[in-house]
């Protein structure tokens, strides 16, 4: 089918808090300011409009691709094809008797970290600097300083590729490092239950805080990036392993091995995909060759 074909069709099934755009650049979409084009980019707050708009793809024989934030992700030069889908879902439900936290797929960790230290719910620290969605950070069990999204979810509502919403619980999640069932499915995630527990602000606070000035001293915040670039070995730390083998400050193009954190890929100004994954090749070769070691990309890389 033709964009302009799929563009008037969605906009004559959705309401006004979905918003479609047409030949949309990812790199206004995405942490690392690279990417090529979405034929048709969606943004909806609306669990009606995301069933609808999956079940016209579905129907129509359109692929769908589900992004959240872009803080975990490569979009290539040429962008995507189809659908591109981002699920703003912002609900945001507090059961302060059992202490149960139902939170939209769409709602920025740092944001809900806020809420959660006005009403100072403890155990959700860990999330607060990190920069994504609930939905991004269930799908790849997002995790720092010794704590991970599979400590404090319950369950999560999800809409299946065939258009029906269910339900999982925790276990049902398979979550393991930077890993979820979600990875391997095109679900889009609607809302998930946290459980946390009551705490003293000052106590909270001071822990964000402290996380927060670690991210800043430690990550290399100042130029964009995807966050860590590859995942940590099961005997290895992957950045040390760069480090030692002497790429910090390493470039292909305008993008390089940062020179404060060895784990991160940053775009210097003008990076495109082909240098980041170029960049990426090589590090991956030179940690075979020097360690004998195989690393895994913790970025996610779509479109063409």
């Amino acid at each position: 089918m033709e964009k302009e074909e799929i563009y008037n069709s969605i906009i004559g099934i959705v309401s006004k808090e979905t918003t479609v755009l047409k030949d949309e650049l990812m790199s206004k979409h995405t942490s690392f300011k690279i990417g090529g084009p979405a034929d048709i980019y969606i943004k909806s707050r609306s669990i009606e409009d995301i069933t609808k708009i999956v079940c016209y793809a579905n129907e129509k024989n359109i692929k769908i691709t589900i992004v959240g934030n872009g803080s975990n992700l490569l979009v290539k030069d040429n962008g995507i094809r189809g659908i591109t889908l981002r699920s703003d879902l912002d609900k945001i439900e507090i059961d302060e008797k059992n202490n149960i936290v139902t939170v939209g797929s769409g709602v920025l960790l740092s944001f809900l970290a806020q809420i959660l230290l006005k009403k100072e719910y403890e155990g959700f620290e860990f999330a607060s600097g990190i920069p994504g969605t609930i939905g991004g950070a269930v799908r790849m069990n997002a995790g720092a300083h010794g704590r991970e999204m599979k400590d404090i979810v319950i369950s999560t509502k999800y809409l299946s590729e065939d258009g029906k919403i269910k339900e999982i619980n925790n276990e049902d999640h398979k979550f393991r490092y930077r890993n979820s069932i979600f990875e391997n499915c095109n679900c889009i995630i609607l809302e998930t239950k946290l459980k946390l527990e009551k705490g003293n602000y000052e106590t909270i606070k001071n822990k964000m805080t402290e996380y927060l000035s670690y991210r800043k001293s430690a990550q290399p915040i100042e130029f964009s990036n995807a966050g860590s670039t590859f995942k940590r070995g099961n005997d290895f730390i992957t950045a040390k392993l760069i480090d030692e083998c002497g790429l910090k400050g390493y470039r292909v193009g305008d993008a390089e091995v940062s020179t404060k954190h060895a784990g991160f890929i940053v775009n210097k100004g003008n990076a495109t995909a082909k240098d980041v994954i170029e960049l990426t090749n090589i590090i991956k070769q030179k940690i075979k060759e020097d360690f004998e070691k195989d690393i895994e990309l913790e970025v996610q890389i779509i479109g063409e």
